[in-house]
């Protein structure tokens, strides 16, 4: 039975966050829908919209921000820490091509003799895609320095 209880744990967070995220676009006066997936025991809430109104909420740092106002929305009710991630107008899959293409150049500079090639800052969320990314294509890859400034490193 302990999988029933992390998926009702998982379905509490959901029904918290999507909560949240709904006031705050009633507040914001937007229209929206929220899709709720859970991959691997980690929830995933999706807002979209049929127009062009989200736009405004979908940039990178915005849905960062909204997604730790989120996670902290949940832990304030629930007393738990939540690792939920938030997407706005298809923002995640955005930032994952952009990951792609920057992955594809990092083994590109490798390919042609560049030791190891780093990447930009960026959250550990998208540090974890870049590792899975760098891992496909067969080589290596690690996370260095601290706070904001944490980045991943590739080589061969």
């Amino acid at each position: 039975m302990p999988d029933d209880d992390a998926s009702e744990d998982a379905r509490d967070e959901a029904d918290i966050a999507a909560d949240y995220i709904e006031e705050l676009l009633d507040i914001c006066d937007l229209d929206g829908d929220i899709e709720i997936e859970e991959r691997a025991g980690r929830v995933y809430l999706s807002v979209t919209d049929e127009g062009n109104a989200l736009r405004v909420l979908a940039k990178p740092e915005t849905v960062s921000a909204l997604q730790e106002l989120t996670r902290i929305a949940v832990q304030a009710e629930t007393g738990e820490f939540s690792r939920l991630i938030l997407d706005v107008g298809g923002s995640r899959d955005a930032r994952a091509s952009e990951l792609q293409r920057l992955v594809d150049t990092a083994v590109e500079r490798i390919e042609a003799g560049s030791p190891t090639a780093a990447l930009p800052p960026m959250s550990s969320y998208e540090r974890k895609l870049v590792h899975d990314l760098v891992a496909e294509k067969g080589f290596r890859s690690e996370s260095e320095g601290e706070g904001r400034d944490r980045h991943t490193v590739v080589s061969r």
